[in-house]
């Protein structure tokens, strides 16, 4: 069992960064694999980005190329996700997942916990 709280949501102007925290519980976090997804008003929830066991594997949605990156340190049980040059329409509630298997998962049924979600939102 794993239980994930996010964490960093906030207001800021277009073009500005927002570092979003997810902490995990229980003792085997770096057998999961992580993903961050994100849902807008009216909208379906959608991948944002993922990352593997070890990290050493990282994939992103093409909305997010370049603009963000996740990470995370297995030690703190903890993945982030770095948000830069942030546009209005990134704004959403984010959530963070993880996956029991190793890889890279970008649907939400491939994931078996999830944490509440943290707001994000971006001024124009």
């Amino acid at each position: 069992q794993v239980q994930l709280v996010e964490s960093g949501g906030g207001l800021v102007q277009a073009g500005g960064s927002l570092r979003l925290s997810c902490a995990a519980s229980g003792r085997t976090f770096s057998s999961y694999a992580m993903g961050w997804f994100r849902q807008a008003p009216g909208k379906e929830r959608e991948f944002v980005a993922a990352i593997s066991w070890g990290g050493a594997t990282t994939y992103y949605a093409d909305s997010v190329k370049g603009r963000f990156t996740i990470s995370r340190d297995n030690a703190k049980k903890t993945v982030y996700l770095q948000m830069n040059s942030l546009k209005p329409e990134d704004t959403a509630v984010y959530y963070c997942a993880a996956d029991r298997r190793d890889g890279i998962a970008t649907m939400l049924d491939e994931y078996d916990y999830w944490g509440q979600g943290t707001q994000v939102t971006v001024s124009s």
